[in-house]
């Protein structure tokens, strides 16, 4: 069995202050976001925020239960399953696919982000209509768009807060324009809806045995604290050691401790790249529990990717620390075509095998 691994808390913002646009929350952004921070900041005393969280998170498992051929009316294969109902399999490790998980994928501010069909063929991922199971769960729309749109809303308050911290750094503006104009102006935000299937227990103890290590390729990740069910019944977290975990700057390995009633933000790669390393990604990882009596119990939790328009041109710098191999640096490229070179990453396809519709 592994050893146990240290818990840190994560920086927390109190929400009114995160709606001050002028006040000055350098001191937070760099010790969460910076280059000694774990990547993660909390927002603590949104209003509304644990209602909806409990109302969407919920839903997870009742999707799970939905049988077989209705689910498989919710998938959409010409999206490569970023749209809809998902089980696909992710390769973050290099010789592990990640299977322990479900997925429904969602744009939770544009049920239909283009009607241009040129847009559509070329990024099906973001640009594709949203699926929602009208007949079979029609409280499923209501829930994921009322979460989706707050984690928008707040994060883009915190982007604000972190355009104004890179530029007290003395580095004037970012390879591009700012975080939150970038973001702001987007018509593709991503929700998804995760319910991590029940493990069996086994003595090994992985730290990334329900999700494994990676770190988000965007610009920035909301998400929310997990919601435990044992046979659709809510319970507890079975074990202190489940949870989130990152791996620091540093190499070391410690479990995130958050609140659930917090709104969480992760920083991303793209955003570590045009801020000059000033926002700061970190690998990070989810452990399943490890005791025997909770070989049963599955977690639920909401991830919104808040992310720029499919076209939005990245200028990327002369050094670039991710993905060297499909990311050319000194060039320009839109957002679309850079995270599909990422995804092709993820999935052990080529480049073109990502890019045409299955």
């Amino acid at each position: 069995m592994q050893q146990q691994q240290p818990s840190v808390r994560a920086v927390t913002i109190p929400f009114a202050d995160l709606k001050d646009r002028g006040k000055d929350l350098g001191g937070f952004i760099e010790e969460g976001f910076g280059p000694q921070g774990l990547g993660i900041v909390s927002i603590a005393g949104v209003p509304g925020y644990p209602e909806l969280r409990k109302r969407l998170l919920r839903l997870a498992p009742r999707i799970v239960s939905l049988p077989d051929d209705v689910k498989k009316q919710l998938e959409d294969p010409d999206s490569r399953y970023h749209f809809g109902w998902s089980r696909v399999e992710e390769k973050f490790e290099s010789e592990r696919w990640d299977t322990a998980k479900g997925s429904y994928f969602a744009n939770p501010v544009f049920d239909v982000p283009t009607t241009d069909d040129e847009l559509v063929t070329r990024y099906p991922s973001y640009c594709r209509p949203n699926i929602w199971p009208k007949d079979h769960l029609p409280e499923l729309e209501i829930a994921f768009k009322g979460l989706g749109k707050l984690m928008l809303e707040v994060g883009l308050m915190l982007a604000h807060h972190c355009d104004r911290y890179v530029i007290q750094r003395g580095v004037g503006q970012y390879i591009g324009e700012s975080l939150e104009k970038t973001l702001a102006r987007s018509r593709c935000p991503k929700g998804r809806l995760l319910y991590y299937f029940p493990k069996s227990f086994s003595k090994q103890d992985e730290v990334s045995s329900w999700c494994g290590w990676h770190t988000d390729y965007g610009f920035l990740t909301g998400l929310t604290c997990g919601l435990f069910t044992r046979k659709s019944e809510e319970v507890p977290c079975p074990d202190i050691g489940t949870g989130l975990y990152v791996r620091t700057r540093d190499n070391q390995v410690v479990k995130v401790t958050l609140v659930d009633d917090e709104l969480v933000y992760q920083i991303g790669e793209t955003a570590e790249i045009l801020s000059r390393g000033h926002l700061c990604a970190t690998p990070h990882c989810v452990k399943a529990p490890s005791s025997e009596d909770a070989s049963d119990v599955g977690r639920s939790t909401f991830v919104l990717f808040i992310q720029p328009n499919w076209d939005e041109p990245l200028k990327l710098p002369s050094e670039i620390r991710y993905h060297q191999e499909c990311i050319p640096p000194t060039r320009t490229l839109a957002y679309g075509e850079y995270s599909e070179r990422v995804l092709a990453s993820f999935s052990g396809k080529s480049v073109e095998q990502t890019l045409m519709p299955q």
